[in-house]
């Protein structure tokens, strides 16, 4: 019988930033890591190497993540940086800010970043710690994950640098996808958040090309994608969706309980000519009607939508077309950003940039707007029934959950304060006691 090998495993300490797709980057890697038998550490202390996965999209993250390479490297020595980041200036933004780190690239670069441990922390292979979960290493609670089913973007909005970094859009063969999403559904994963630069855009690359599941033929396509996820058993969750002709085809889904009602959109502006100056879809009055349509086919529909104020050259006449925007189509969930001239972005280059004060004064009047929209929203729950997903339970037992209308991280909770003997990811039925600017209170029903 073989002996096997006492010898302590290289410990590798992982330091994740940035959005969702950022997220399963590094559980790709973290997954890679735990396959060739890599242990990890919580400390800087304990381990031997450190990853830094970069977001490189505003000013604040770019500071961000040379501040946690900087602390990496203070503290632990030996530093790999990965993610957006070090896509900038081909790793030269990361190199000359922080010249000691091991090695530099961009994000979904996992195979890059492998080469990097090996090189600088070589890890015997040893079958009895090559073993990993089907589902992988996962940085979120073991109740909900990121599915994430394309890499890249092929739009070119003059804000963003995101496809300067990772690329035209590259779909994921569907039978990937659908077998990762097995995979979470049975180790116990209660919620599937589906995630991509541009989720309504998928299989656009390959043509819509027809794979197979379970030996059936699927297209490689969202509506089809989403009905096939529906079948797993757990929510689903739709993030950025931009808004294609075609969505309309999920809404049906939405409204026979397939996936969630739940629609993230990110619209950015309403004035014709700034997005038309961003290359965003421009025309408003077709969106309210779509957002009506929607609303008629799926009464319990929650659109959540993220917004830019101070866009270079928005005048207060355009800004207030916005708010009016706002008020007219009454979305559920919103996030808005002061405009942030990001190094690289075709923006700034355009005429008549605002002053930031300017551009803050202007996202807090859009908050303003908002915040009354939002609680009027919440108010209106007050009184109904609805199943909700524990995501915590303190040490006094009471619990914080979310509702179908609640993503993780980025929009409200429901608190239930006896509610009872509950686990994380339980689902529950609750009644909406009261509410509050962004999050709801309730009791166990009855």
């Amino acid at each position: 019988m073989p002996r096997r090998n006492t010898k302590q495993a290289p410990r590798v300490g992982f330091v994740s930033l940035g959005c969702p797709k950022a997220t399963v980057d590094s559980e790709q890697i973290l997954t890679q890591l735990r396959a060739e038998g890599y242990a990890f550490s919580p400390t800087y202390d304990g381990a031997d190497l450190v990853i830094v996965n970069t977001c490189g999209f505003i000013d604040a993250a770019v500071g961000e993540s040379l501040d946690a390479i900087g602390e990496a490297l203070a503290e632990n020595g030996k530093v790999i940086v990965t993610g957006c980041l070090g896509a900038k200036q081909g790793g030269d933004l990361v190199r000359n800010a922080h010249p000691a780190v091991l090695a530099v690239t961009g994000p979904h670069a996992t195979q890059e970043v492998m080469s990097a441990v090996h090189a600088h922390l070589p890890q015997p292979h040893d079958p009895f710690t090559d073993l990993i979960p089907p589902q992988g290493v996962r940085l979120t609670p073991t109740h909900y994950a990121y599915l994430k089913i394309s890499e890249g973007c092929n739009h070119r909005c003059t804000f963003c640098i995101i496809p300067s970094m990772r690329g035209d859009l590259v779909s994921r063969p569907i039978h990937d996808v659908m077998r990762e999403a097995e995979n979470l559904v049975k180790a116990g994963v209660k919620e599937l958040l589906v995630i991509s630069q541009d989720t309504s855009a998928y299989g656009v690359d390959v043509r819509y090309r027809t794979g197979f599941w379970n030996g059936r033929p699927l297209r490689t396509r969202m509506t089809e994608l989403c009905g096939a996820l529906g079948e797993l058993g757990a929510w689903v969750r739709l993030h950025y969706v931009y808004p294609y002709p075609h969505v309309d085809e999920v809404i049906p889904l939405m409204a026979e309980g397939r996936i969630l009602p739940y629609l993230d959109v990110p619209f950015q502006h309403a004035s014709p000519r700034i997005l038309k100056l961003m290359k965003r879809p421009a025309n408003a009055e077709n969106t309210l009607a779509r957002i009506r349509s929607w609303r008629t086919a799926c009464p319990d529909l929650t659109i959540r939508s993220t917004f830019i104020a101070g866009f270079p050259g928005e005048t207060e006449t355009e800004f207030r077309q916005l708010l009016d925007f706002l008020e007219e189509a009454q979305l559920d969930r919103v996030g808005c950003f002061a405009y942030s001239p990001v190094d690289g972005a075709v923006a700034n280059d355009l005429p008549d940039p605002l002053p930031e004060e300017v551009r803050e004064e202007r996202r807090a009047r859009f908050m303003e707007v908002q915040t009354k929209i939002s609680k009027a929203k919440l108010k209106a729950k007050v009184g109904r029934r609805i199943t909700v997903l524990v995501d915590a339970v303190d040490e006094r037992g009471a619990a914080i959950a979310r509702s179908a209308a609640d993503a993780p991280e980025i929009d409200g909770v429901v608190r239930i304060a006896k509610p009872g003997p509950v686990s994380v990811g339980d689902m529950v039925e609750v009644e909406v006691t009261r509410s509050t600017e962004h999050d709801l209170v309730a009791k166990r029903a009855a």
